[in-house]
């Protein structure tokens, strides 16, 4: 295993899409919940530890080599918001994109193929890490960061936000995004005892209701 390959996926230049979007940071600007480095660091805490944990464990399942279309159809469950659903498989796509280009393998290929409009975003960076030889905690740790960098950035971009404020937001979080890798693979090695109802389906009722009305906005900087 090449623990470099970690920072490959990892990295926000990875041509994987994420850039076009704000992880809900938006629509969460324009209403005023984020407005200063402060009020940031509770969107990402909230965010990380709702969405982003059960994100994280699909990914770390997938990882594992669980199934990733039965994986794929859990992240449907927990992803009740059709806009959301939209945004996963289209990041979905473009990640598929890129990891196969990168890190080629026979059950990319399969993935794909059963999905051909696009798994789940999560699902298919699991599935990606496995194919560059890292283990489910890794998987697991990229998206959690995942989950808080896209975010930290948009606001930079939204709200002028100093960068290094919004880096300084991020190292705060360390602790956070260790637990929630940590608890995202303990779920995903219950599968074989418990089944996929073993991965968390934590829920952000804000975030879904702002996705579904931001989708719905005639101009927005972001795509989500």
């Amino acid at each position: 295993m090449s623990r470099a390959a970690l920072f490959v996926l990892a990295d926000g230049r990875f041509p994987a899409g994420g850039h076009a979007h704000s992880g809900g940071a938006e629509p969460a600007v324009a209403a005023g919940r984020i407005k200063d480095a402060d009020s940031l660091r509770e969107f990402c805490r909230g965010r990380l530890h709702t969405v982003g944990l059960v994100a994280a464990a699909l990914a770390a399942a997938a990882a594992a080599g669980h199934d990733p279309v039965a994986l794929d159809e859990a992240a449907d469950v927990r992803t009740p918001v059709p806009a959301l659903r939209t945004t996963a498989r289209k990041l979905g796509r473009q990640m598929m994109r890129a990891a196969r280009a990168t890190w080629p393998s026979a059950e990319l290929d399969a993935l794909a193929a059963a999905r051909p409009r696009g798994a789940h975003q999560p699902v298919v960076l699991g599935l990606a890490a496995r194919s560059a030889g890292l283990a489910p905690l890794d998987a697991a740790y990229a998206v959690a960061y995942e989950t808080v960098s896209g975010p930290a950035t948009a606001a930079v971009r939204l709200l002028s936000l100093d960068p290094f404020d919004a880096t300084a937001v991020l190292a705060r979080l360390a602790p956070g995004l260790d637990r929630t890798a940590a608890a995202a693979t303990a779920a995903a090695a219950r599968i074989p005892e418990e089944g996929i109802d073993a991965l968390p389906a934590a829920s952000a009722p804000l975030l879904d209701i702002t996705a579904q009305q931001h989708a719905a906005w005639p101009v927005r900087l972001f795509a989500s």
